[in-house]
């Protein structure tokens, strides 16, 4: 039996995917956002995937985290942003457009406002419209991957791009995980082996990119709005592991969404493999 995994459709995970199939994976890959995901890895229709760490937050008890591996920032990450006409704390009793994309940047964005900036009464509003129309009309939007990529490039005149990433670090001196591999529980169970021989293949995934990169922004830059440099920097910026300042990061950020409200309680950490 072969794995079914996600793939998030955004450029970020192109180390992971992009020689993935060279390495010996076999199975079935799905594409979607990390909402959409999500849904799926709860729903059963996919084995395993980098998902949402909010997910992993709200349902813990259902899977297992493949170690050593995470879609994570040390700082700015590029692709998580928050454009405001004006400084942060004129936030204060406004409204951001968001795209639902991603519950993990979204209770990020909530934290930073509360916990770091004192600013309590935001509204969050997935909209009717597109949000870049929102932006283009000159209110607070949340951007997320290759979208929150080409709205930088476009912002307009006048506006402040806040990277989450970049704020987090700023106020914890931690790493931030974005999204994590993580793995149902019934598939670990039944399918153990298989597990350990994905976790393999990414990591040889992960080197045969990094010691290709040239190669493949190249190849991936065709049909995008960025050159094959600009993706270079984007990768080389990211963190693909997952470590133990990766993990106290982590915990940091679970525990701020459970005093907050947006978690009931602070998830355990279960690593694959189970013992």
């Amino acid at each position: 039996m072969t794995l079914c995994i996600g793939r998030i459709a955004y450029l970020n995970v192109a180390p992971y995917f992009h020689y993935l199939r060279e390495e010996g994976f076999a199975g079935e890959i799905i594409a979607g956002v990390p909402s959409e995901l999500n849904a799926m890895l709860a729903g059963g229709t996919i084995d395993a995937c980098p998902s949402s760490s909010f997910e992993y937050g709200l349902h813990a008890d259902d899977y297992y985290l493949l170690p050593g591996h995470s879609i994570s920032s040390l700082g700015p990450v590029h692709s998580v942003l928050l454009f405001t006409p004006g400084p942060l704390n004129l936030l204060a009793g406004g409204e951001v457009a968001i795209t639902g994309e991603s519950a993990t940047s979204i209770n990020l964005l909530k934290i930073l406002l509360k916990e770091f900036c004192g600013i309590n009464d935001v509204a969050f509003k997935v909209p009717a419209r597109r949000v870049e129309e929102h932006l283009g009309e000159g209110r607070s939007s949340l951007l997320i991957g290759d979208r929150a990529l080409v709205a930088a490039k476009n912002c307009p005149s006048g506006f402040q791009i806040t990277d989450l990433g970049a704020l987090w670090y700023h106020f914890t001196g931690l790493p931030f995980v974005f999204a994590l591999w993580i793995l149902r529980r019934e598939v670990v169970d039944q399918l153990p082996d298989e597990i350990s021989r994905l976790a393999e293949q990414l990591h040889a995934s992960r080197q045969h990119a990094f010691r290709n990169l040239s190669d493949m922004a190249v190849q991936l830059a065709a049909g995008t709005d960025f050159s094959a440099r600009q993706l270079e920097e984007y990768w080389l910026g990211m963190s693909y592991d997952l470590n133990d300042g990766h993990v106290e990061g982590l915990r940091l950020y679970f525990t701020l969404c459970h005093k907050h409200g947006l978690l009931e309680k602070i998830p355990e950490f279960h690593f694959f493999p189970a013992t």
